[in-house]
């Protein structure tokens, strides 16, 4: 439900400076002097019409024209997130987990810019890079997206998010690029791991409800989808964390919405390892066992070997591992070095495919069931919003 925003005014009668001005002629036959007469009148007025690209207030108009509130009703309680609008006719992109909870019995109900409601149906989802396409029935005319390029964003360029935290829609936030590429373990409010990839990140405020949304460049270009945000220690009554949101390019994006538009589902590269985070705690590198048979194996890669680097980004442990192999495509040819120093060596491995149809996850140690490392104490690296 949306929170309602209460504006209290206090008005000032004019009858008290009446009878003063009357009370004072009474003594003082001279005219009262002028009251002044207040008004406003901006030094560098700017027209809607004449925002230029550029600028946040641009970036803002362009965004919010292409973003939708997205509400998942269950028989348990709901979910809320925000999408944003692919074609005309309402093809929606947003995150896995805003629409994770859609089954039997649920009801997908999306706002779009203008203020219209359509019932939607999902058309596909993609777990490992938390991004799913929804479709609005009998939608038409809606202002699709442009999409920028990701590979492009620099550190320290603006941006902007656009999204409804909290059901405020269309809510405008603003930061910058903070970081290209980052290990995003992502868990949800019980500490969950749900999902490792790898984002970028940005001080843009995303909160609760901005999931799903557009993160644009000042060109109003969408450079990526807002999904996730450290909140540090808090919700162990440790430090708060603010300003560290993470968010999918729109490079990987784009490549998971084609295959989703397309097919209803997507694919996503396989290494053909397994480890944990334990097994790689003496020394930066993932510790990995190999599975016989698959791309690993069949480029030389051992059991018990510590793969240090995947083409030219270091590893620093399986989960860095896991979220670096997600950001090529299946089938890519891929170096990947093992070991350190003078024992170092790179093999050359085609990656695998398979259908994405669960989320990648990380153990915690050899042996134990599947779940995010918690490196902040408490929470999860990322959070889902």
């Amino acid at each position: 439900m949306t929170k309602p925003i209460v504006v209290t005014a206090l008005l000032a009668g004019l009858l008290g400076g009446a009878i003063g001005v009357g009370g004072s002629a009474l003594l003082d036959h001279q005219a009262a002097p002028a009251v002044p007469t207040l008004s406003s009148r901006p030094a560098n007025a700017v027209d809607a019409g004449d925002v230029k690209p550029g600028s946040v207030t641009y970036a803002a108009k362009v965004a919010s024209a292409s973003t939708a509130d997205i509400k998942v009703q269950m028989a348990q309680g709901s979910a809320v997130g925000s999408g944003i609008v692919l074609s005309s006719d309402g093809y929606v992109l947003t995150n896995n987990h805003v629409v994770a909870g859609a089954g039997s019995g649920s009801k997908i109900v999306v706002t779009t810019s203008d203020g219209k409601q359509y019932p939607a149906s999902v058309t596909g989802t993609s777990p490992s890079y938390d991004l799913a396409v929804i479709k609005l029935d009998g939608a038409s005319g809606l202002t699709a997206a442009t999409l920028g390029d990701s590979d492009a964003l620099q550190v320290g360029e603006q941006v902007v998010a656009v999204g409804s935290p909290d059901s405020l829609s269309n809510t405008v936030t603003s930061g910058i690029v903070s970081a290209l590429s980052r290990t995003v373990t992502a868990g949800d409010e019980t500490g969950s791991g749900v999902t490792v990839y790898n984002g970028l990140q940005t001080d843009t405020p995303i909160n609760p409800g901005n999931s799903g949304g557009p993160l644009v460049n000042l060109q109003g270009q969408v450079v990526a989808v807002n999904s996730a945000v450290d909140t540090g220690q808090a919700s162990a009554g440790g430090p708060q964390s603010f300003g560290l949101g993470f968010a999918i390019p729109i490079n990987t994006a784009e490549r998971i919405a084609n295959q989703l538009l397309k097919n209803g589902e997507a694919t996503k590269p396989v290494l053909g390892v397994s480890g944990s985070l334990s097994s790689s705690s003496r020394e930066d590198g993932a510790k990995v066992t190999v599975q016989q048979g698959g791309p690993a194996a069949s480029a030389g890669i051992s059991t018990g070997d510590v793969i240090t680097k995947v083409g030219d980004t270091p590893v620093a442990d399986y989960a860095d591992l896991m979220a670096q192999v997600l950001t090529y495509d299946p089938g890519a040819t891929v170096p990947v070095t093992i070991g350190s120093g003078s024992d170092a060596r790179t093999v050359q491995v085609k990656l695998g495919s398979s259908v994405d149809k669960q989320q990648t996850t990380v153990p915690e140690s050899d042996g134990q069931p599947e779940g995010s490392r918690l490196p902040f104490g408490g929470n999860p690296f990322g959070q889902i919003p």
